[in-house]
């Protein structure tokens, strides 16, 4: 399986693509998908989490152990522990959310899915990224995995990424929008 064909590269797709890679090999494919998803939602709900992972004034020790810590008890799996301890030890904790990111691109094409990138200016409910995912897989014809974002500049609505195409119905765009317009008419 060529990684680039399916869309991850760099620094993120390689890490991605081992951590895949492991859990297939270890038979742990589910198990490790929860995890990712687990740990994405982390992530994304939590500021210092952020920081700990951004940081380069902690310490690799002490973002390791900090990293596993939060991991234990979110119930994190031996398999991803392990992968996050190494990507600590190798100061890429960083780029954790994108090989997160490419661990899902490539789980998808594994299962046949397409993955949509959804983005928005508030966190989405449960029941919002179900409706969303109901519509999109009604208009694409196939399974879908939604990867939702969340972007402040937004300011409203979302866009929606399937492979090349894009609907951006956000708030940002339309004034853009307007803003040109209104040049226009000057």
């Amino acid at each position: 399986m060529s990684s680039n064909f399916i869309g991850v590269s760099g620094l993120t797709g390689r890490y991605g693509k081992a951590m895949f890679e492991l859990a297939v090999q270890e038979k742990q494919l589910d198990q490790v998908a929860d995890d990712v998803t687990t740990v994405a939602g982390l992530l994304d709900e939590s500021d210092d989490l952020q920081r700990l992972v951004k940081s380069p004034v902690i310490s690799r020790e002490e973002q390791g152990a900090a990293i596993d810590a939060v991991l234990e008890a979110a119930g994190a799996g031996d398999l991803m522990r392990q992968f996050v301890g190494v990507v600590a030890e190798n100061r890429r904790l960083f780029a954790l959310p994108g090989m997160l990111r490419a661990f899902h691109t490539l789980l998808a094409h594994h299962r046949g899915e397409v993955t949509a990138e959804v983005i928005s200016a508030k966190k989405l409910t449960k029941e919002q990224l179900k409706s969303i995912t109901g519509k999109l897989k009604k208009s694409m014809g196939t399974k879908i995995s939604v990867d939702a974002t969340v972007d402040a500049d937004l300011l409203g609505g979302m866009v929606v990424k399937v492979g090349s195409r894009m609907i951006d119905s956000s708030l940002r765009s339309r004034l853009q929008s307007l803003r040109l317009a209104m040049k226009g008419v000057q």
